[in-house]
């Protein structure tokens, strides 16, 4: 199964050569061979569904947040930049994360529903956490979720 997103990623870059968007072509081709190793690790070659592609589009999002702060602290805002401009040429193929009103009312409701079914403090994090991943989608930070639900049982 072809993932859709994939040959997206695949065709803008085509569309980043012909325009000469240096930026863009060099972290569209990053992003490719991360998705190209995901698929090629382990015994097995397997294609990725858009799902699995979301998720190394996300890690490598992270890693340039990452190295965008790194080098900030140590000085170096060019090398800093470069890496934001690349976040903001992955961040085009993520889904779009909920507003922390809207996240807030999605973790009241599953408190709610934990605890109609029973669970209560530590235990109830974890499913909580779980529900709430499940509908707020690829978009939203999981460590975003984790202190929404913390907050809200606490």
């Amino acid at each position: 199964m072809a993932s859709p997103l994939k040959d997206r990623i695949q065709a803008d870059l085509t569309e980043a050569i012909r325009a000469q968007d240096s930026t863009t072509v060099s972290t569209l081709r990053l992003v490719l061979t991360a998705v190209t190793r995901a698929e090629t690790a382990g015994t097995a070659h397997a294609e990725l569904d858009d799902d699995a592609v979301l998720a190394v589009i996300s890690a490598e999002v992270k890693r340039r947040i990452e190295a965008a702060t790194t080098y900030s602290d140590a000085g170096r805002p060019d090398r800093a930049d470069a890496e934001r401009a690349e976040q903001v040429v992955l961040e085009r193929y993520l889904p779009a994360a909920l507003s922390d009103a809207e996240l807030a009312t999605v973790v009241a409701e599953e408190v709610a529903a934990a605890r109609a079914a029973g669970h209560e403090g530590k235990a109830a994090t974890g499913v909580v956490i779980k529900a709430v991943r499940g509908r707020a989608g690829a978009g939203t930070d999981g460590r975003r979720i984790a202190e929404a639900v913390q907050a809200a049982l606490a």
